[in-house]
């Protein structure tokens, strides 16, 4: 089901991207979905999302009545056509996408590493360093530790994959015997 959510939220993050970026309010946009989305994937209000007896009007109330002031007339219309599809439930993929974008237009690569065991703030550092001159643009990253790799790092960049884990080259040994 992510899949579809993110396969569905795609077009209405890059027409929500076009239309910040040429107001020039990346930020104010990034804020606004992000806060949505939180209200959105909100268990109370998530139960309340394609719920036949509540019409798209008290859906809406509900949902702006929680965001507050501050949602600018672009932003509350995206949502009045999300809700219109009945595709509000794909808000938290949106402001993802959303964010992803704006990260790579900023020339910043959003990349997370998988470490088998705790990376310090130097082997961070270091690994940012590299990663910079890999990929030719600043890089931010998100650390996780997963003991499962065995040893050594797994790095992904958007579609890009670097397994240099223990378990992956375990892994490429075990298919490369197998003919």
């Amino acid at each position: 089901m992510a899949g579809d959510s993110t396969t569905i939220a795609r077009p209405y993050a890059e027409a929500a991207f076009e239309v910040a970026r040429a107001s020039s309010a990346l930020n104010t946009w990034s804020d606004a979905l992000n806060r949505l989305a939180a209200i959105v994937a909100d268990p109370q209000v998530a139960s309340q999302i394609g719920n036949p007896n509540l019409s798209d009007k008290a859906l809406l109330d509900l949902i702006f009545g929680v965001a507050g002031e501050g949602l600018s007339a672009e932003v509350q219309n995206l949502v009045r056509l999300l809700a219109e599809n009945e595709r509000l439930a794909v808000l938290p993929d949106l402001a993802r996408l959303f964010d992803a974008r704006k990260t790579a237009a900023q020339g910043v690569r959003h990349i997370q590493i998988r470490s088998a065991f705790a990376l310090s703030d130097a082997e961070q550092d270091s690994l940012k360093g590299t990663l910079k001159g890999h990929f030719g643009a600043d890089v931010e990253l998100t650390v996780e530790q997963d003991p499962s790799l065995i040893g050594g790092l797994e790095v992904r960049a958007d579609d890009v994959v670097i397994d240099g884990s223990v378990r992956g080259r375990l892994q490429q040994l075990a298919n490369e015997l197998q003919f």
